[in-house]
């Protein structure tokens, strides 16, 4: 006779440990998209996230899946993937950057303290992950959300680090005598 219904079974999982998070995650947006077969539209949710530990790294992942938990989660593990390191000065940029991505044109630009974050749609949102409490910024040409947000972090990359900048001397310049 089996007698296998009253022996307890063995969980050879362990215990169950609660990853603690590091950073701090933003769904920027959901989307339903479709595609069309035979039958109809066969419908997908495609998510836009941005993470960050707002000390200079921050990163976005964009990912389809069939419902939106599933969608977000692709995209936060994607975003962990493609994690970047940006210089932030007191809280703020070192100097002035550019990015275009597409037709998103993204400007920012250091801001003394107390001014904030002057920033609109996803800009505000990459920043803000990132760690910068003072920045000003101005969103041209396409608004579309996944080009602004690449065009966001090119533009924090292409931010030069402090061991290369140029320190000049400032010239004198003589006085006008009588």
């Amino acid at each position: 006779m089996n007698n296998t219904a009253t022996k307890p079974r063995r969980d050879t999982r362990g215990p169950r440990e609660q990853e603690e998070k590091q950073f701090e995650e933003r769904v920027v947006s959901i989307d339903r998209v479709a595609r069309v077969v035979k039958g109809g539209r066969r419908f997908r949710f495609r998510a836009l996230v941005v993470i960050g530990d707002k000390k200079g790294q921050v990163g976005i992942g964009i990912a389809k899946g069939a419902d939106v938990q599933a969608a977000v989660s692709k995209a936060v593990d994607m975003a962990k993937k493609r994690l970047v390191t940006v210089p932030i000065f007191n809280g703020t940029l070192p100097h002035e950057a550019q990015a275009k991505v597409a037709g998103a044109n993204i400007f920012v630009k250091p801001a003394s303290p107390g001014t904030g974050l002057i920033a609109g749609g996803v800009v505000r949102t990459v920043l803000e992950i990132a760690g910068y409490s003072n920045a000003l910024s101005k969103s041209l040409g396409s608004s579309n959300k996944i080009n602004s947000a690449y065009a966001t972090i090119a533009a924090l990359q292409s931010i030069s680090p402090s061991s290369e900048w140029v320190v000049q001397p400032v010239a004198k310049k003589p006085k006008a005598g009588k």
